[in-house]
């Protein structure tokens, strides 16, 4: 977070270069930073077990998973970080990514699947009893994750938390992890291939992400048509171009998400019409040795009866 005395500096927000070459370090930052070397670390620790077995774990889960965990450092750790409580639209931004990229991102990674074809037996077993423990499955219900998502985004920006946050970092980087733990219940059911409790049907995904698009469009409009600064730090100019940001930005991914069910909806209903087309020719092709079978059976004993 910027010091008091990068305020003044940077009252109408950083520029690029600020943005580019001032990073974030400090304790809790440093720790963020931590983290985030050791789930990669762990995360290619578990391809690499993989590929000692002989087994391919898929480069694009690898890039989706590296990716999340990238877009959670540039957002905490570089200059969007450092600014984030004195640039309302880098405060914007980075909710953003944390919300509606990096959960995705992370959970098309499918790390609990890789994380179940590597642990030993033990670590195993207990992962296994998270997942199938009951407020897991309540969590996932559908619904559950959209109505965490949009009351989480419209109580911070719409109360007073988020002015409390300017002046409580502690409490501000709590809601770092909120909102990337509430992100994460709205998108792994929805795009990601781990083993959850509960699975969501084509329709039921595409519903959650479509129901999620006007309620993001709403708050950044409701920004924009604020009358006061969200925070005496911020300018009421700043304030409509958060609100900007969030009503063009907070629904992309979404779109993008969409789009990316429904190219696999196609490619799961081209492989089902394909395994269908296999077993029909299996079919056919058993039903025609039968027939020679019989036929030559026939010819076999009409020749034993013309001998007889």
């Amino acid at each position: 977070m910027a010091s008091t005395g990068v305020l003044v500096l940077v009252k109408g927000g950083p520029t690029a270069y600020q943005l580019l070459t001032r990073w974030d370090f400090g304790p809790l930052p440093d720790l963020a930073l931590v983290v985030d070397l050791a789930l990669v670390v762990a995360y290619l620790w578990g391809v690499n077990r993989l590929s000692r077995r002989g087994r391919r774990w898929p480069l694009a889960r690898t890039l989706s998973f590296l990716g999340g965990v990238l877009s959670l450092v540039v957002v905490v750790n570089s200059g969007v970080g450092y600014f984030d409580d004195v640039s309302f639209v880098d405060h914007v931004s980075q909710h953003i990514v944390m919300m509606s990229l990096a959960p995705p991102l992370l959970a098309m990674g499918a790390p609990v699947t890789l994380a179940l074809q590597t642990l030993p037996r033990s670590p195993k077993r207990r992962l296994l009893a998270v997942l199938h423990s009951r407020p897991l499955r309540l969590a996932v219900l559908p619904g559950v994750g959209l109505s965490l998502m949009v009351v989480t985004m419209y109580a911070y920006f719409l109360t007073g938390i988020y002015d409390y946050s300017l002046s409580h970092p502690l409490f501000h980087d709590g809601t770092h992890l909120w909102f990337i733990f509430a992100g994460s219940l709205y998108w792994w059911p929805v795009v990601s291939s781990d083993p959850l409790p509960r699975h969501l049907g084509p329709g039921a995904k595409l519903g959650m992400l479509g129901l999620g698009i006007p309620f993001m469009s709403f708050l950044g409009i409701s920004l924009m048509n604020m009358g006061t600064p969200i925070s005496p730090l911020n300018t009421l100019a700043a304030t409509h171009a958060g609100g900007s940001v969030l009503w063009e930005f907070g629904d992309m991914f979404n779109v993008v998400a969409i789009a990316v069910l429904f190219s696999r909806w196609g490619r799961a209903e081209e492989r089902e019409a394909a395994r269908g087309m296999r077993a029909g020719s299996a079919e056919a092709r058993r039903l025609a040795m039968r027939a020679r079978r019989f036929g030559a059976l026939t010819e076999t004993i009409d020749s034993n009866n013309i001998r007889s």
